[in-house]
């Protein structure tokens, strides 16, 4: 399959689906510039996803891709969250606030969701991705049959495996590097932390698959690497956090527009799944440590969001999932589209 002709793509580049920072203007003025623009549904309801489909759908005719949550369903273990609530009260206190009196889980998995599954059959989009899983045999074949294309975030050659004989289409390579939630299928699993260009090559010489390059990459060289090794194209996330497009607040935008952005972090304090954060005071509350073991995803996020706006009440930043990976000192804040034809011009000075 050639990837980037079939979607009619003028430079092989994804924009990554941020969950919480991706926005439908985003994605379209992404894909208006010739790229794949995404839209992140993984945090959203049924109702919600429409909305956000038709406003994109508004924007732009071009192809674009709509990415799911397909995590196991979270264990309720009451004494294990009072624990947890209990060791953020403090944290909560500094600012006036109490935690949640009990935890929620506060998105739906796309697993066996057969209503959010109606929504993407609806919409019909390009592409369709996953994140933190594979939906079952019966969703993959029904949007296969749609004329979708599947893509699955892995990190590695097991996770890439379990996604061939699945029936994805495409497989993500996602490295150490990537900002925001790793996308094990199993997050109490051993992760040998394969960086991107290591499990590009890898997937690429397993051949089984093709292979689009995540994490870590934010500029036209980046992309050329990445695709050296093998990948058909490249998905980039934190380096379009800084659009005018994107729904980073104030304070996101100005830890990344610091030193702060040369230290990233993984961490599981803030959604109960590992993901790799601008280094802040949430992280550091999550290294301490006398903290219990965290609760499960995404049950641990709705303490993690109420205590971000306690702390954002009080004019304090620094609790907020500012998600970004390790290539985030090479962020350059510009409208989305000049990204796109700054990428594609550095891109091209790359070739022989």
């Amino acid at each position: 399959m050639d990837f980037v002709a079939r979607l009619g793509l003028s430079i092989p580049l994804i924009q990554a689906p941020m969950a919480g920072t991706s926005t439908p203007a985003l994605a379209a003025e992404v894909c208006n510039a010739g790229a794949l623009g995404s839209l992140a549904l993984g945090a959203v309801g049924p109702e919600e996803a429409r909305r956000q489909i038709a406003d994109l759908r508004g924007q732009t005719d071009r192809p674009f891709n709509l990415n799911l949550f397909v995590h196991e369903a979270p264990r309720t273990d009451l004494a294990r969250e009072q624990a947890w609530l209990d060791a953020l009260a403090p944290a909560f206190a500094a600012f006036g606030a109490s935690p949640p009196p009990a935890l929620e889980t506060i998105y739906q998995s796309f697993a066996g969701h057969a209503e959010m599954l109606d929504v993407v059959l609806e919409a019909r989009p390009a592409v369709v991705s996953f994140h933190f899983g594979l939906p079952d045999s019966r969703a993959i074949a029904a949007l296969k049959a749609a004329g979708c294309l599947l893509l699955g975030s892995v990190t590695s050659l097991a996770e890439a495996e379990l996604s061939l004989a699945a029936g994805i289409d495409v497989v993500v390579a996602q490295g150490w590097e990537a900002g925001g939630h790793r996308g094990l299928f199993d997050p109490d699993a051993a992760d040998d932390r394969l960086g991107t260009l290591a499990l590009t090559r890898l997937l690429a010489r397993w051949g089984k698959l093709p292979v689009i390059a995540a994490g870590g990459i934010m500029d036209g060289a980046g992309i050329r690497a990445a695709l050296d090794l093998g990948a058909v194209a490249t998905q980039l996330g934190t380096a379009f956090v800084a659009c005018p497009e994107s729904s980073a607040d104030a304070g996101y935008r100005a830890l990344l527009a610091s030193d702060a952005a040369l230290h990233t972090t993984m961490t599981r304090a803030i959604s109960g799944r590992p993901a790799r954060c601008l280094a802040n005071r949430f992280t550091q509350l999550g290294e301490r440590a006398d903290l219990p073991p965290v609760p499960d995803y995404p049950r641990t996020y709705h303490a993690g969001k109420a205590l971000n706006a306690a702390a954002k009440a009080q004019g304090e930043p620094l609790y907020g999932a500012q998600w970004a990976g390790q290539g985030a000192p090479l962020s350059r804040p510009m409208a989305a589209a000049e990204l796109v034809a700054l990428l594609a011009a550095e891109l091209a000075l790359t070739r022989p």
